[in-house]
């Protein structure tokens, strides 16, 4: 499927009303976690079925960044029925994302 490149205007129709959990990752072009982490989530996108890949830019989107308290990054966001479920701060692997799906 590939990774979904999300700003404020889809936000809320590709993570809030989606129908399947959806990991969303608060980046920004600038740190190099964040361009450390863009493989892994590349990688998930095709391998992973049943789950949504989002990125958001958080300086093109500094009112969803406020909005869910984004301080650090690289943030990822579990996305559940449009509630948060879980988040990771930091570089981190493919298992330990797969794990902020769970209830």
């Amino acid at each position: 499927m590939g990774v979904i490149v999300l700003n404020e205007d889809n936000f809320e129709e590709e993570v809030l009303k989606s129908n399947e959990p959806v990991l969303v990752d608060f980046f920004a072009t600038w740190c190099g976690p964040c361009q450390m982490m863009s493989p892994i989530l590349d990688k998930m996108s095709e391998e992973e079925k049943g789950i949504k890949i989002c990125k958001i830019d958080t300086d093109d989107n500094m009112n969803l960044a406020k909005e869910y308290g984004i301080m650090t990054i690289p943030c990822i966001i579990a996305f559940k029925d449009g509630k948060e479920l879980n988040r990771s701060i930091g570089l981190t692997d493919e298992k330990s994302l797969l794990k902020l799906l769970e209830d």
